[in-house]
C-alpha cells in the first residue's frame, strides 16, 4: 500500500510536469464588435459590452478542448461611416447577443501549470457556435424590435429567425500567475451564417405596402433618410443592404482562469485480479 501511495505521488510530479490533464474554469470581460452592412470596413467607434465564461479540458501541454458562453451587445450606426450612400441611409441598431461554441485549442508552446519556464503561450481555437441575436433600433425615445417590423418587406411568418449557427475561431495569450490560477486575453470571432444581426440585407420594400402590413412606425424604420432633412432614398427595390455578405462579430476579452488538475494511476500500477 505505501509502495502504490509512493508511486501515485511520483505520478503526479510527473503529470504536473508533462500531461498536465485537467479542468481549467474561467471568467473574461471585454467588449464586442460588430461587422456587416452598417459597419463594414471595421470601425471601431461602436463598442459594446462583452462577458464570456470558458471552460477547457487539457489532453495535454498543447491541446485541449473548450466550450464557451458569452453575453454582450453589438452596436452600429451609418453616421459614423464616411461612405456618402451609408450616411444617407442613416441606419442604426443595437442587438443584444447570447452565445455557445465550442473549440479545438492549441498551444504554441508547452503549457504547464506551475512551471517557472513552461507557464506562458500564444494560442488558437477554432470550431462551431451557435448565437442569439434580436436587432432593435431607437425612435423617438422608444426601442422597437425591428425584426418584426418587417423593414425589407417580409411577409409575416416569413421573418428570420433569433439563431444563427456560427464559425468559431480566435487566436488568445495565457500565463500563469501560480499553479491554480492564470490570466487569458483573447480575440475570438463569430462568422453568422446570417445577414440580418443588423436588420439589413437587401432592398426597400413599398413603403405603402409595408405600412398597410405592419403598421405606420414599419416605414420610419425602414428608411431613416428622411431624419436628416433630405428626400426619402428608400424607393422601393432600391438597394439598402448587400445580401451576399453574411455579418460577423468579434470579442477582445481578458480575465482569469482557474485551473482543477487531477491525476488517475497509470494501469500499470493498479493491483491485477
Amino acid at each position: 500500500m505505501k509502495g502504490y501511495i509512493l508511486l501515485c505521488f511520483f505520478v503526479l510530479v510527473q503529470i504536473k510536469g508533462f500531461s498536465q490533464k485537467g479542468y481549467e474554469l474561467g471568467a473574461l470581460g471585454g467588449v464586442s464588435y460588430y461587422i456587416g452592412d452598417i459597419n463594414p470596413n471595421y470601425s471601431l467607434k461602436t463598442p459594446g459590452p462583452s462577458l464570456g465564461f470558458i471552460s477547457r479540458y487539457n489532453f495535454n501541454t498543447r491541446t485541449s478542448i473548450r466550450f464557451d458562453m458569452a453575453a454582450g451587445r453589438l452596436i452600429g450606426k451609418d453616421k459614423y461611416s464616411e461612405n456618402p450612400f451609408q450616411k444617407a441611409r442613416n441606419l442604426s441598431f443595437r442587438t443584444d447577443f447570447v452565445d455557445a461554441s465550442m473549440d479545438f485549442e492549441f498551444n504554441f508552446f508547452n503549457y504547464i501549470h506551475g512551471s517557472r519556464n513552461q507557464n506562458f503561450t500564444p494560442y488558437v481555437f477554432g470550431g462551431l457556435a451557435l448565437t442569439y441575436f434580436n436587432p432593435r433600433a431607437e425612435l423617438d425615445g422608444t426601442w422597437y424590435g425591428l425584426r418584426q417590423m418587417g423593414t425589407e418587406g417580409q411577409a409575416i411568418g416569413d421573418e428570420y429567425g433569433h439563431f444563427t449557427p456560427s464559425l468559431s475561431y480566435g487566436l488568445g495569450f495565457k500565463m500563469d500567475f501560480n499553479y491554480e490560477w492564470s490570466f487569458n486575453i483573447e480575440l475570438s470571432v463569430r462568422q453568422t451564417s446570417t445577414d440580418y444581426l443588423d436588420d439589413v440585407s437587401t432592398v426597400y420594400p413599398d413603403m405603402i405596402s409595408l405600412a398597410a402590413r405592419r403598421g405606420n412606425i414599419a416605414p420610419l424604420l425602414s428608411d431613416r433618410s428622411a431624419e436628416l432633412g433630405v428626400e426619402p432614398i428608400g424607393a422601393p427595390g432600391r438597394q439598402r443592404g448587400v445580401a451576399g455578405d453574411k455579418d460577423a462579430y468579434y470579442s477582445m476579452r481578458m480575465g482569469i482562469v482557474y485551473y482543477i488538475g487531477f491525476l488517475q494511476c497509470p494501469d500499470i500500477s493498479k493491483p491485477r485480479r
